[in-house]
Formats: C-alpha cells, structure tokens, sequence
C-alpha cells in the first residue's frame, strides 16, 4: 500500500466538502419552493428561452401578414393598428413582468442569505486569525525570535474587530 501525502488530498477533500455542502444547500432552499415560486421560475425560463423568440417573431409575423392581407386564404380579424395584438401582447408583458420580478425577489432573497451566511464565515475567520496571531505572538516572544513584522502592525492586528464601528465606517448612514 502506498502513503497519500495529506497536502495533496487535503485541499481536494475541503474544496469537494464546500463543493457538496452548497450543493446541498441549493437544494434544500429548491424544495421549499412553492408551486407558484416553481411555476415562476419555468415561465421566466421559457420566456427568456430561444425559442419563445422564435416563436414571437413567428407568432407576430403570422399575425400582420393575415390581417394585413398578404395571406388571402384568411379573412383580417385585426385590421391596421392591430388592436386585439396591442392588447393581448401587453397582457402577455405584464404577466411575464411579473413572474420575472417574482423569481428576482427570490433569488435576491437568496442572494441576501448567500451574503449573510459569507459575512458569518469571514467573521469566523477574522477571529480565528486573530487568536492564532495571539498564539503565534506568544509563541514567538517565549522563544525570543526575531521577526520583521513590527510590534505596533501585530498589535493593531491581535485587538479584537469591532464590526459595529466597522458597518458604521463602511456605511455612515446607519
């Protein structure tokens, strides 16, 4: 049997965990989908799809060519300005517009929630680093090392964040 050398196993192994994790993640926040969330999502997709393109352009060139005559076989029913098409295009954008601001809200809240949950970890880690800069400070001053780090830059580094005042520089407003 040959030895696996953990430093090239051990970044893979993190980034798959992180990798399956949000998966799951993504797939839990999918099932708690309504029915109307899922139905919002299928005709946002279908509208911004090719074919529904394609199928406008065929739907609205069918449309003018009939009622504009150049189809002899069928009678006009909406004779020039082509009011029924007027209306039922704009019926048709305002439910569009709807679901798509509907599967934006949504994903916005996602968004937000993605956002909360990166703020969480990166104030995990600021206080992981600023205990083991602790431990490291410790440690060097026991063992009498030399560095070229100066006392006052790890100083102002091992002092707790605060993320109030920090919120507040970044957005004075609140």
């Amino acid at each position: 049997m040959t030895a696996v050398d953990p430093a090239q196993t051990g970044p893979i192994r993190a980034v798959e965990e992180n990798v399956n994790a949000i998966k799951s993640w993504d797939r839990a926040a999918q099932l708690k989908l309504s029915r109307l969330e899922r139905l919002s999502d299928k005709i946002t997709s279908a509208a911004a799809s090719s074919v529904s393109l394609v199928a406008h352009a065929m739907w609205f060139s069918g449309w003018i060519a009939i009622n504009t005559g150049w189809l002899p076989i069928l009678a006009p029913f909406d004779p020039f300005p082509f009011p029924l098409l007027a209306m039922t295009t704009s019926l048709e954008a305002i439910f569009v517009a709807l679901f798509v601001l509907a599967s934006q809200n949504r994903l916005a809240r996602q968004s937000d929630l993605r956002a909360n949950l990166d703020l969480q970890i990166g104030l995990l880690v600021e206080r992981e680093m600023t205990a083991v800069l602790c431990l490291l400070n410790d440690i060097g001053k026991h063992l009498n090392v030399e560095t070229d780090v100066a006392t006052d830059q790890i100083s102002d580094l091992i002092k707790k964040t605060d993320v109030k005042a920090l919120a507040d520089r970044v957005d004075p407003q609140s």
